[in-house]
């Protein structure tokens, strides 16, 4: 008598019919406020313990003047065993005592920092950086916000030593395997990083710490996303080539947006999805960047995703506090309203 053998892509299949425990099916602002505090204590839960708070103990390490602004790189501690490097953009002509709104711009999957204010030492490096319209941190700084673009773990001047991870294997899940011999979740850090990036540039004397905005492309969509969505000093948010859903994208073979070590959120699909996180970030200001042509999010997918987040935020009764931006290209920032959504809400 044959058998019929259950693998593991049968198995997830069959998972993905379960229905999330805690996604949004409100209607109204309360059925808002009671959802947001339940489904954030969850995801807080999820993503596990967080690192200990240290001084930040910053260094400006190296200042360089360019074309209408100062680019500055620091280094500043985020916990007992990490050290952030990012560069800080200051634009020209600030007044004595004068603040101005400051942005982070995350990254993506790259060289990390240095591509967000377009430091490109070769051909195919200008190339990737033009393809993905990737300089927006140099884009921003340039309309007069201070910007702050800080290497994330596993990128840039924080990537783990090759000979630890091997040619043949991803670096963002060998990362996200070591820590958590020790109870961490890869993502969980980077938040972390991230919240005490927003502590730094709070710090600065040219920045406005009231007035604090996130722009992100693909991994830096995820971070704008999960940051966004939990540290509340994120006053509006730019979210690209991100939104989409885990069912529809990473899971199937229609994407291939979530399968990384970096952005794996813990059990996620247990009791949400993604537009349920970015839900969280309302009645904040938020706008959605989609490719139409992109391959890593696809559009379909992210329309759905967005559908959802748009319920979301009209049961919080800030249906004008949200916007997309769906426009004719592939997976790369677009800005044809982002820097219309910073003047207009920071």
């Amino acid at each position: 008598m044959s058998r019929m053998l259950i693998g593991v892509r049968d198995s997830v299949n069959a998972l993905l019919k379960t229905r999330p425990s805690m996604s949004f099916r409100g209607s109204g602002r309360e059925d808002y406020r009671e959802w947001r505090a339940t489904f954030r204590r969850q995801l807080l839960k999820n993503l596990g313990r967080f690192p200990e708070r240290v001084p930040l103990s910053p260094d400006v390490v190296e200042t360089c003047h360019e074309d209408g602004y100062t680019r500055e790189k620091v280094v500043f501690d985020s916990e007992r065993y990490a050290s952030v490097p990012a560069y800080v953009l200051i634009p020209d002509g600030l007044k004595k005592g004068e603040r101005r709104p400051g942005i982070l711009a995350a990254h993506g999957h790259g060289r990390g920092k240095v591509d967000m204010v377009g430091l490109a030492e070769s051909e195919g490096d200008k190339k990737h950086v033009a393809a993905l319209n990737y300089d927006y941190a140099r884009k921003f700084v340039q309309k007069g916000y201070v910007v702050i673009a800080p290497d994330w773990r596993c990128f840039g001047e924080r990537q783990p030593d090759a000979a630890w991870v091997r040619e043949c294997r991803d670096k963002c899940n060998v990362s996200y395997l070591a820590y958590g011999y020790f109870g961490y979740h890869l993502l969980t850090l980077n938040i972390w990083d991230g919240m005490r990036t927003i502590d730094y540039l709070q710090s600065r004397p040219e920045v406005d710490p009231k007035r604090i905005g996130c722009v992100g492309l693909s991994f830096g969509g995820t971070m704008t996303t999960y940051l966004s969505a939990l540290d509340p000093r994120i006053k509006a948010a730019v979210i690209s080539g991100y939104i989409s859903t885990v069912r529809g994208d990473a899971l199937t073979d229609r994407g291939k947006g979530n399968t990384c070590g970096s952005q794996y959120s813990p059990a996620l699909l247990l009791y949400g999805d993604i537009a349920d996180v970015a839900g969280l970030i309302a009645p904040r200001p938020l706008l959605v960047e989609m490719g139409e042509q992109d391959t890593c999010f696809v559009i379909d997918d992210a329309k759905k995703a967005y559908a959802h987040l748009d319920r979301i935020y009209r049961a919080a009764g800030a249906a004008d506090r949200l916007d997309k931006d769906i426009f004719p290209g592939a997976h790369a920032f677009s800005g044809a309203k982002a820097f219309d959504w910073f003047a207009r809400w920071l």
